[in-house]
């Protein structure tokens, strides 16, 4: 089962949550089984105050689940800002494909995103695994440079680096 992580990241409003949102049902349909994973530098409530599991979390549980028929929601305590590696290999299964928003540190293939208000400077550098660069304009640089619009291509490149792993 190797399940393969890719990194999409790129500065502020540059598009990264609209290209994965575009890519999920892409890759779902081709018969992947998609997780995902955003990184959040603040603390940050996933759910809203007083509702019963931020009630439960408030009080004081370490873990706190919410289940319904439609979907579990697993919220814990972290002692630390815990690396994309451990949480893909502690809290991810039966997974084919993990797309992560942000995460520029990690040793994962990423995919840069570049806006088109955001100037030409690069988040990345070669030795950053930069899988590709998403943006209108073009670049020099050795990663190939695919238009946000083409989701079936950046799709096929992810797909082909699955099918080598």
């Amino acid at each position: 089962s190797n399940m393969i992580v890719i990194s999409i990241i790129g500065k502020s409003n540059s598009g990264k949550t609209t290209l994965i949102e575009k890519l999920i049902p892409e890759l779902k349909k081709r018969g992947y089984k998609v997780a995902t994973i955003k990184h959040d530098a603040h603390s940050f409530e996933v759910d809203k105050i007083g509702k019963d599991s931020w009630r439960h979390k408030n009080a004081g549980a370490e873990i706190s689940i919410v289940s319904s028929s439609k979907k579990i929601a697993l919220f814990f305590d972290a002692q630390e800002d815990n690396t994309l590696e451990y949480l893909c290999e502690n809290h991810i299964k039966g997974m084919d494909i993990v797309l992560t928003e942000g995460y520029r540190m990690s040793k994962y293939p990423k995919i840069e995103v570049i806006g088109s208000n955001n100037n030409k400077e690069l988040l990345c550098g070669q030795a950053d695994n930069l899988l590709a660069i998403v943006s209108k304009q073009d670049f020099d640089c050795k990663a190939p440079v695919i238009k946000p619009d083409n989701i079936s291509g950046i799709a096929d490149m992810i797909v082909k680096l699955k099918e080598a792993g």
